[in-house]
C-alpha cells in the first residue's frame, strides 16, 4: 500500500491516497492501525493519518474530496488545519483538484481551501463558537485560568505561563472531567500586536510541532481579550502560521505544506496488524 508522508509547519501526516476505494481499507480506519502507521518506532511516524476520498458524502456536500481523519492514537477530530493544507498539496500533485478554490469536506463540514501564489494555502477555518473569555479549571493542586472556543474542536487557550507548562499541564487538562470530548490546550505569549509564540498539546497525539485550529483559537482568543490585533502571525515550533478574521468573522489560516518522502507499507506489516485485504496490499 503506497502512502505520502507531508507536514504543514512540522505537524506531520500519513497519507493515504483512496479516492476511489480501491485501497479496500474499512469505512472506519482501526484504531490500533492508525496508531501503528504513526509509531515513531516501529511504523512510519506521524501526527495523525489522513486518507483522501472522493465518495459520495464528499459529492452531496459540493465537495471535490472529503478528509478522513485520525489522531496518532485512532481517535478522530472534527477539523485539521495543517492536515487539510497537506491533503490539498498531494491532491493537487495527483490531478485530483487543479489550482484556484475548491471546498473539502470534514467532520467539522465543508471547508474551503485556496492556493496563494507562493505555494502556500489558505483554509477558511469558519467562524469561532462557544468563547468562554473567564474560565477556571480546578486540578486539585492547582485552578488553571483560561478561555475556551471551538474552532469545529475544543480548544483551551492560557496566556502568562511559562510555555513548557505544556508538557505537564497539556496531558492533564487535556482529559479534565471538564471537557467531556477532551481538549486541545494552548499556551500562548503575545510578542506584539500582530505577533504571537505559542505551543500546543493535542488531544489524541501529545506536544505537536503546530496545530492549525489551535493557532486559530489563540488568535481568537487573544483578540476577544483585547491582547492582539485580529490578523497576526504565530509562531509555533514548526514554523509560522498566519491568522486572519474577515469582517463577516471567518476566520482563515495560511501556511505551508510539505512533502517529506513517499513509500511502501508491505503486506506481512499490514497482515501482522489485522489488515489482510489482497486491495489493501496492491
Amino acid at each position: 500500500m503506497r502512502f505520502h508522508k507531508y507536514h504543514g509547519a512540522g505537524n506531520d501526516f500519513v497519507m493515504l491516497l483512496d479516492p476511489d476505494g480501491r485501497l479496500g481499507l474499512p469505512s472506519s480506519l482501526p484504531p490500533a492501525l492508525v496508531a501503528a502507521l504513526c509509531d515513531r518506532h516501529t511504523g512510519i511516524g506521524a501526527d495523525g493519518v489522513i486518507r483522501i476520498m472522493a465518495d459520495a458524502d464528499a459529492l452531496a456536500a459540493g465537495a471535490a474530496l472529503r478528509m478522513d481523519y485520525y489522531n496518532a492514537d485512532g481517535s478522530t477530530a472534527e477539523m485539521c488545519g495543517n492536515g487539510i493544507r497537506c491533503l490539498a498539496v498531494l491532491a493537487r500533485s495527483q490531478g485530483l483538484i487543479g489550482d484556484g478554490e475548491h471546498t473539502i469536506l470534514t467532520l467539522a463540514g465543508p471547508t474551503p481551501i485556496r492556493f496563494e501564489d507562493d505555494g502556500r494555502v489558505t483554509v477558511d477555518m469558519g467562524r469561532p463558537r462557544d468563547l468562554r473569555e473567564a474560565v477556571t479549571v480546578d486540578l486539585g493542586d492547582a485552578s488553571i485560568e483560561g478561555t475556551t472556543v471551538s474552532m469545529g474542536n475544543p480548544h483551551l487557550v492560557l496566556f502568562d505561563r511559562p510555555l513548557d507548562e505544556v508538557l505537564t499541564l497539556g496531558p492533564r487538562l487535556e482529559v479534565h472531567p471538564d471537557f467531556p470530548s477532551k481538549t486541545n490546550v494552548e499556551f500562548a505569549e503575545v510578542l506584539g500586536p500582530r505577533e504571537l509564540r505559542m505551543r500546543v498539546w493535542e488531544r489524541g497525539i501529545g506536544e505537536t510541532q503546530a496545530c492549525g485550529s489551535g493557532a486559530c483559537a489563540v488568535a481568537v482568543v487573544a483578540a476577544a481579550l483585547g491582547r492582539t490585533e485580529p490578523t497576526v502571525t504565530i509562531h509555533l515550533p514548526g514554523g509560522d502560521l498566519e491568522i486572519a478574521r474577515g469582517d463577516d468573522g471567518r476566520v482563515w489560516m495560511t501556511g505551508p505544506a510539505e512533502e517529506a518522502f513517499e513509500g511502501t507499507i508491505g503486506a506481512a506489516w499490514l497482515r501482522a496488524r489485522g489488515l489482510s485485504s489482497e486491495r489493501a496490499i496492491a
